[in-house]
């Protein structure tokens, strides 16, 4: 087999990433805690879908998932994933794509926001990608609608099932809010008809009664360990928002003023970043393979069987337009961005993964769930799973004990399989075509 590392052009603003990339590869690494040697035994496939031959993508695929607001991470994936190339100038936002990047199609599996360094680079890099032309799929991530979620609850109404949610992004956010307040706010007249400390406390916070209100509306759309776990999670970012605003220097007074001002930038339709959440969408169905951010339950595997993936996208937008805020976050569509299979998610059952199958999608490919020594694929529900999200951040990478910003990819196409790169692990893993079309066959 020829090697399938992508070829890195030999440049002096690509030294780095070469140095830091894998050089070699091998095949995917079979044990207990990762894919599980059962996963490639076609004896552990219900007989019914072994007759349905495992499709590729088209065209060849690049996963880069939850970047989490570091441009350089996500540049340098994109050049070790050779689909960009920097020969110009060594600074962000001025990549090109290369011949395999004009035929292959990037998808952002979410979480393209919080932690750090810095959102609104982050923003500019993924931004660039459709000024090149590239063809781009944006997925939600959690940490997205997270934002969203909490600057439509400020442009509606409030009630006890949304009240919560501008403090619900919590101090995830704020490095976010210090970035728009110092770039379009600092040196304004921002403080123009913005209220008082108090009355934008009380504007921002959830009221006194929504802790006893809000268990008895979510009876019946949450589980009791969802309503219990969403209690306390509020309990501690309604305690410690405000002091986390306090410790990045901003007051409450500019925390809101910067919220308006977030909502002119996302949400208004000349806003710098209108395209963000107009263009994302919830799943992506390319042959076999589902990409989305988290996982699935057992109504979307139903909606996807029933209806596919242009519906359940057009539903998701659909609902983020029309219905109320909390009967949205936390119906199966945004457990797609959300869930890791617990007890608190809405469940995946057997009846769902035969729903999937039937479906014709046979892999799932996701972020969402953090790996340290780069990509996983595993059998979770009964269905397989390739976990991509490897930590790309500066800023988790410090809190995780790993070096610098990191890169990697995972790559998807027919004649290579499936590979996982980065530069957390010293080899390339591959998964060719035959070995996953095993499962299948």
């Amino acid at each position: 087999m020829q090697t399938p590392i992508p070829v890195i052009e030999e440049h002096p603003h690509h030294a780095d990433i070469i140095a830091r990339s894998p050089s070699e590869w091998m095949p995917w690494p079979r044990d207990d805690s990762s894919v599980n040697s059962h996963v490639l035994a076609s004896n552990d496939t219900p007989s019914r879908y072994k007759k349905n031959k495992l499709r590729w993508p088209k065209r060849s695929v690049v996963f880069i998932s939850d970047p989490h607001a570091d441009a350089v991470a996500f540049e340098a994936s994109l050049i070790a994933a050779g689909v960009a190339e920097r020969k110009d100038k060594a600074e962000l936002g001025h990549l090109s794509l290369t011949k395999k990047g004009r035929k292959s199609e990037i998808i952002v599996g979410g979480d393209c926001l919080d932690k750090g360094p810095s959102n609104l680079k982050l923003l500019r890099s993924v931004e660039q990608l459709y000024k090149l032309k590239a063809r781009v799929t944006l997925l939600a991530g959690n940490h997205d609608l997270r934002l969203l979620m909490g600057l439509l609850a400020l442009a509606r109404k409030k009630d006890v099932g949304n009240q919560h949610f501008f403090v619900r992004m919590g101090k995830k956010v704020v490095p976010l809010f210090r970035e728009v307040f110092d770039e379009y706010l600092a040196d304004t007249h921002w403080e123009k008809k913005i209220p008082d400390e108090d009355a934008c406390r009380k504007l921002l916070f959830p009221g006194d009664d929504w802790f006893k209100e809000f268990p008895f509306h979510a009876a019946g759309f949450l589980t009791a360990e969802g309503i219990d776990r969403e209690v306390r999670k509020m309990e501690s970012k309604n305690h410690s928002f405000e002091k986390h605003c306090l410790s990045a220097g901003l007051s409450l007074r500019q925390v809101y003023a910067t919220s308006i001002k977030c909502q002119q930038l996302f949400l208004h339709k000349k806003g710098e970043f209108n395209w963000f959440f107009r263009k994302m969408e919830l799943v992506a169905k390319r042959g076999s393979f589902l990409f989305l951010h988290a996982g699935l339950d057992d109504s979307m595997s139903q909606m996807l069987l029933k209806n596919g993936t242009k519906y359940a996208n057009k539903a998701f937008h659909s609902n983020l337009k029309r219905r109320d805020l909390f009967s949205f976050y936390y119906s199966s569509i945004a457990n797609t961005f959300r869930t890791k299979y617990r007890d608190a998610d809405l469940p995946l059952t057997q009846r769902g993964v035969d729903a999937i199958h039937k479906a014709g999608i046979h892999v799932v490919v996701q972020g969402h769930v953090n790996r340290q020594k780069g990509q996983r694929i595993a059998i979770k529900k009964g269905l397989v799973h390739v976990e991509a999200d490897i930590t790309l951040d500066s800023h988790s990478r410090k809190m995780e004990g790993l070096y610098d910003y990191g890169i990697g990819a995972t790559l998807i196409d027919k004649e290579t399989g499936i590979i996982g790169l980065s530069c957390d692990y010293p080899m390339a893993k591959v998964m060719t075509a035959k070995e996953l079309q095993g499962i299948y066959s």
